[in-house]
């Protein structure tokens, strides 16, 4: 990530809850993109609220949104880039030049894009985070978090301060997984990205799909932003089928190959559907207000053979609409 230390911790909620625990304190207030991983969106909207921390999630994608939604008592900014399910795209260092000019800390979860994508301190992130268990690991068998910074002081801080006295502390077996993972996760990355490009392009040919997005896409709104601030487009598509809801339940149901799973990042090919499985804690009836729909569908291209990923997807859709 190109900082000078970091922590690892046994996951990535618990990195998350630690970097943001020390930046803010009762009376304070963190604006959040509006979408994010599930429990993120938890931690922040539900567990923090009850010490005193207000969190406002609002479209980061619009900068003059950004300035608009600052108060007196922001402490920190949080973001995903790409976010989690829709895929939306971020400007990191237009964001950090905001939020510095009023001395507020940005906090980045870089686990869809990894640093082989993405490297946000270079942009003027002050904190970048990771669930390892996702690509890092890329083997699905471990659990494990990270996060890094240019600030050696900070990590000092972080790692006895709150990593310590709230217990997140990663296992020897975990940390020796993830350094195991380390090694390939160069040549990964290009393979779920190859895999995610196939499956993006033949999702947004067929006629039971109402729309799919991929930051690799030329139409994506976020596509110019991806490609001056990523070296790649990452594994993670996100659609929606047509119909009702239930057909995206169908879906995934009949998939064979591919497995029904929360994680991402993992040698096999994932796939979920948000508002029933991660995104669970979001209000259904608000699902448009935050990015994505009840019908939105989520993929983690793996590292099989493309050819049979597709082979799957097509008959999974065929059991749905014949």
């Amino acid at each position: 990530e190109n900082g000078v230390d970091g922590v690892a911790f046994s996951s990535g909620m618990a990195a998350i809850s630690s970097v943001i625990l020390s930046f803010s304190g009762a009376g304070d207030s963190v604006l959040a993109h509006r979408n994010l991983y599930g429990s993120t969106f938890g931690f922040l909207n539900h567990l923090i609220a009850k010490y005193g921390i207000n969190t406002d999630f609002i479209d980061m994608t619009d900068l003059n949104n950004v300035e608009r939604s600052i108060t007196p008592n922001t402490r920190v900014m949080f973001l995903e880039t790409p976010t989690n399910p829709a895929l939306e795209i971020i400007d990191i260092e237009g964001l950090c030049a905001i939020a510095h000019s009023k001395g507020i800390k940005v906090v980045v979860d870089n686990t869809f894009a990894t640093p082989v994508f993405q490297k946000p301190l270079d942009f003027g992130a002050d904190v970048v985070l990771h669930s390892a268990t996702k690509y890092i690991s890329g083997h699905g068998d471990v659990v494990g978090g990270v996060a890094t910074s240019k600030d050696f002081d900070y990590i000092q801080k972080l790692k006895f301060g709150y990593m310590c006295e709230l217990g997140g502390v990663i296992s020897p077996f975990s940390a020796w997984l993830l350094l195991r993972g380390m090694k390939t996760l160069g040549l990964r990355m290009e393979r779920h990205e190859r895999n995610a490009t196939a499956i993006a392009e033949f999702l947004r040919k067929r006629k039971e799909i109402e729309k799919t997005s991929y930051p690799g896409f030329e139409d994506h709104p976020g596509h110019k932003l991806a490609a001056r601030q990523m070296e790649g487009f990452g594994g993670i598509i996100s659609f929606e089928l047509c119909g009702p809801k239930e057909n995206a339940e169908k879906f995934v149901q009949s998939l064979k190959l591919i497995k029904l799973a929360v994680s991402l990042g993992d040698a096999e090919t994932l796939v979920e559907v948000p508002a029933m499985m991660t995104h669970r804690d979001y209000p259904e009836e608000e699902l448009h207000r935050f990015g994505f729909s009840s019908k939105t569908v989520r993929i983690s291209a793996g590292l099989e053979h493309h050819s049979d990923l597709l082979e799957d997807i097509e008959d999974a859709l065929e059991k749905v609409y014949k």
